[in-house]
């Protein structure tokens, strides 16, 4: 695994930006309880949830000034009312993943740990899940703060290997799945089968939504010459001579994959953005809650 994985996922002052966004999601979702809707909104419920620092605009009444008095720094009470959201996180820990700088693997762990954080800091539910081959096994549902730490170790932990499954591993969560609610995907897609593993989770009841992680190198390649190209995933190799016109249609053949992606994400109604793993962990997160209609 790249030195990488010993770094934090991600650093204090992102994880304090992260603390002000909320996931919301364009349909309701039932709670564990049949009947029942939870979620974690400022003011006054049945049960308290967690504290977070007090934001600009928060009401003054939900302040705990016994904690303000202790630390010097505003806190507000959360309350767990009336909606409860289920964030599964699916991560391709795939061969296929094992390539950039930084690594495509890394950076999808980055960005399912800002997910993450946000649903737990948010008192909702959270699981993760990496897959290849087939699916692996899984960080149990998690809510509340308590939950950030085994799940970035759970994220840190991950080391590429395998061919790249998602059809079927995705079959086999669907199958599995007790909970509605939104499946993130964070992948290359780089799977001929991929639709197929897309379909069970909307037939489930998941709303959808598809993190495309691809590396600069993969959409613009700067090589020429001749070269021997070697599969990350099957490990065959082919000898080519490069010419700036095999680039041109590569990268034309690259971007029609992608656009492909994007293209059957809109027909069946799933949120999808495309991510190279040079972009900063905040704006992807920043642009997937725009695109997908997930801030709140």
């Amino acid at each position: 695994m790249p030195s990488a994985a010993h770094e934090p996922l991600l650093d204090p002052l992102l994880l304090k930006k992260l603390e002000r966004l909320t996931l919301a999601t364009r349909r309701a979702f039932a709670g564990q309880m049949k009947g029942e809707k939870r979620s974690v909104k400022r003011g006054s419920s049945v049960e308290f949830a967690d504290y977070r620092e007090y934001l600009l605009g928060d009401d003054l009444r939900y302040v705990d000034w016994n904690t303000a008095a202790r630390l010097e720094r505003l806190f507000v009470k959360l309350f767990i009312e009336e909606e409860d959201l289920y964030l599964a996180l699916l991560v391709d820990s795939s061969r296929s993943m094992d390539f950039g700088s930084p690594n495509k693997l890394r950076f999808a762990a980055r960005v399912a740990a800002a997910l993450g954080y946000i649903g737990l800091s948010n008192y909702d539910r959270v699981s993760v899940t990496a897959f290849a081959d087939s699916l692996g096994e899984a960080l149990p549902t998690r809510r509340g703060r308590a939950g950030v730490p085994p799940l970035f170790a759970y994220l840190n932990q991950l080391q590429a290997g395998g061919t790249t499954s998602l059809s079927a591993s995705l079959r086999v969560f669907a199958a599995r799945s007790r909970q509605r609610g939104v499946a993130v995907v964070v992948s290359d897609f780089l799977d001929p089968d991929w639709r197929d593993g897309l379909k069970p989770l909307l037939a489930r009841g998941f709303q959808a939504a598809l993190i495309q992680v691809m590396d600069r190198e993969e959409l613009e390649p700067s090589l020429v010459g001749d070269l021997r190209i070697i599969d990350s995933e099957t490990g065959e190799s082919r000898e080519m001579s490069v010419s700036p016109a095999l680039l041109s249609r590569y990268r034309a053949a690259v971007e029609s994959f992608c656009q492909e992606v994007r293209l059957f994400a809109r027909r069946y109604g799933l949120d999808y953005v495309r991510a190279t793993t040079d972009t900063p962990v905040e704006d992807v997160i920043l642009s997937f809650l725009r695109e997908g209609g997930l801030a709140a």
